[in-house]
């Protein structure tokens, strides 16, 4: 047995002492992710948000590892772009509904179908976005120690409120010495029309790290992917991992003086595999949608769109793990190994 596969087994294991007194609370807006008394992370699922979001979401010791800003002012965010970029996400900027005529347009030149992932709106405040409304949420039995699981229900509606798909979201929350996993399965229904996910780089599960985990800052953070070069403090767009498929990109530095970081993982068994909408301001996205419209440079050449037949079901399982210490301290390797059990 491998050493990487002897520690992530280890990982995953040894709880930490707050591991097992993790806990979900389902509130009037969203859910509460608890380690013994301290909240460390929130699912928010109210019918005003665009689509459902996790934040806050802090690393062991309570340091926030996303960007506050839109969903409150802090002194710490000092960037106020891409209102959509909500902490922590999933969602697709082209879904294709097909034989529904879609009456109100995405605002995105190209789009096809409707556009999940701004909250584009016109002049006199029409929005140009669809929505995903979360219709239920419950907390779920599970046998492992020091994990919790949150199964939510949603529908994907057009910016008219016509339902085009139907998903299943649920949501595992483990503690563990060097982090915080949570696990996204998302398991995408079309009961209503085929559904054909379009050709955009905008996709699909997104994280929005802390302002001073961005490359863009002399002091700022490294981004890491699992395979290839590093993105080093003070790189600019484009970075070298842009477009690129991997198993997990990696955002570390420091925050308030605090050595933390925020990977996201994508499956490897997953239908297709994602290539990274990462840039330096603090995007860091999976996409396993995007082909050679996108500009990816692992795409080119590639056109074939992922199809969902009406009545079927197609399911995609992330990861976002908030840790300390760095890609290496922080044990970001070994987490996606036991991502993957």
């Amino acid at each position: 047995m491998s050493r990487r596969l002897l520690a992530a087994l280890a990982l995953l294991a040894a709880p930490s002492a707050a591991s097992a007194q993790v806990s979900a609370v389902a509130t009037a807006d969203g859910v509460e992710f608890r380690s013994g008394s301290e909240v460390v992370a929130k699912y928010h699922t109210a019918p005003t948000v665009a689509k459902p979001f996790l934040w806050p979401v802090a690393a062991p010791g309570g340091t926030p590892v996303t960007r506050a800003w839109p969903i409150q002012t802090s002194a710490a965010d000092a960037t106020t772009d891409h209102i959509h970029q909500k902490s922590v996400w999933f969602c697709h900027g082209d879904v294709i509904p097909e034989g529904l005529a879609i009456k109100t347009p995405s605002a995105v030149k190209g789009d096809k179908g409707v556009d999940f992932w701004s909250e584009a709106k016109d002049k006199d405040g029409k929005k140009r976005h669809g929505t995903i409304r979360c219709t239920k949420v419950a907390v779920a039995e599970t046998n492992a120690p020091g994990t919790v699981t949150v199964v939510t229900l949603n529908v994907w509606l057009t910016a008219d409120g016509e339902k085009i798909l139907d998903e299943k979201r649920t949501i595992t929350f483990r503690e563990t010495p060097q982090g915080r996993l949570f696990t996204f399965t998302c398991e995408l229904v079309a009961n209503d029309y085929p559904i054909v996910f379009g050709d955009t780089k905008e996709g699909s599960f997104g994280v929005r790290v802390h302002d001073e985990l961005r490359t863009v800052a002399k002091d700022g953070g490294t981004v890491t992917p699992s395979d290839g070069a590093p993105a080093k403090a003070g790189t600019k767009d484009n970075l070298p991992l842009w477009g690129k498929v991997a198993g997990w990109n990696d955002y570390s530095g420091t925050v308030g003086g605090k050595a933390v970081g925020l990977a996201v993982f994508a499956h490897p068994s997953n239908p297709t595999k994602s290539a990274w909408h990462t840039r330096a301001y603090g995007l860091m996205a999976a996409n396993p949608f995007a082909r050679e419209h996108s500009g990816f440079p692992s795409q080119k050449g590639k056109t074939d769109l992922v199809r969902l037949e009406k009545g079927k079901s197609l399911t995609y399982q992330f990861g976002a793990y908030a840790h300390t210490g760095d890609v290496t301290s922080g044990k970001v390797a070994e987490a996606y190994e036991a991502f993957k059990k």
